[in-house]
């Protein structure tokens, strides 16, 4: 069986037979059983064989999805690209300053990055589970415009598989109109592994959401927000917002510094009020 079995395998690697679904699907099957019954010789599977077996169930499983477009793949990629990079960004603890410390404790740092320019980090625990912020942050996100004042609207204009969207988003004119309406295109991505939640995100094009009238299309990311539960305090979680955006037009840094990290603690206020409600 196990000769019949590389055989077919190997049949699937010619480029001409990829693309022939049955013959993978086949194949799957095939490595399943042959790994049956090598288990069913020795007392206990060893460990290569649990792994594998694993990585063919995957294959096998994902036979049937429908498979994505080039463009659907590029939205993927550039959604993997940014979390990998947002996440890089927050594990270094290097040269971090503090912009704004709220009396509730929360925090907002900065730092200057050579190829991304200044980005902004909060801090805050929300005195909620995890799955509740999640639903809030995630499932709920085009409700983000009822009740975060600096949100006009959030749109969802394209899911691709379970982890990226294509989203739209219209930011509110800043009181005074100091800073007039933005939006934004963004491929977000998240990804949920055990106990940590990652929702990341950049700015990308879209033939669908060409500039707005009214509107200056400015850019934002990489950037992500991390959710875990506090240690010890599984009722409350830890939110870690990474911001980074390119406002665009004319504007003096000062004013851009001030509006950005002044953003991000109104959010945690607002937050917290959408939660408690």
């Amino acid at each position: 069986m196990l000769p019949a079995t590389s055989k077919l395998c190997a049949a699937i690697s010619y480029r001409h037979l990829r693309n022939m679904t049955g013959l993978r699907r086949q194949a799957a099957v095939a490595i399943s059983q042959e790994l049956s019954r090598l288990a069913c010789r020795s007392p206990g599977p060893s460990t290569w064989i649990h792994q594998v077996r694993r990585r063919s169930s995957l294959l096998s499983s994902r036979l049937g999805e429908k498979p994505f477009s080039e463009m659907e793949m590029s939205y993927i990629k550039q959604g993997e690209e940014a979390l990998q990079k947002s996440l890089r960004i927050l594990e270094d603890q290097n040269d971090w300053k503090t912009e704004t410390v709220a009396g509730n404790g929360d925090k907002v740092l900065s730092k200057v990055l050579p190829d991304v320019g200044k980005v902004f980090r909060l801090e805050v625990v929300v005195d909620q589970p995890l799955d509740t912020v999640y639903r809030e942050l995630v499932d709920n996100m085009e409700q983000m415009g009822d009740w975060n004042p600096n949100v006009k609207e959030v749109r969802i204009l394209e899911k691709i598989g379970k982890d990226t969207l294509i989203t739209h988003e219209k930011a509110a004119a800043t009181p005074g109109n100091i800073v007039g309406p933005r939006d934004f295109v963004s491929v977000r991505c998240s990804k949920r592994r055990g106990s940590t939640c990652v929702l990341a995100g950049i700015s990308t094009t879209y033939g669908a959401m060409p500039e707005q009238e009214g509107f200056i299309r400015a850019e934002n990311g990489p950037t992500c927000m991390v959710l875990r539960p506090l240690p010890g305090s599984p009722s409350q979680t830890r939110l870690t917002w990474l911001l980074s955006i390119d406002l665009k037009g004319w504007l003096p840094k000062t004013i851009i510094n001030q509006v950005l990290s002044q953003t991000q603690v109104d959010f945690a206020r607002h937050l917290r009020q959408r939660l408690a409600r």
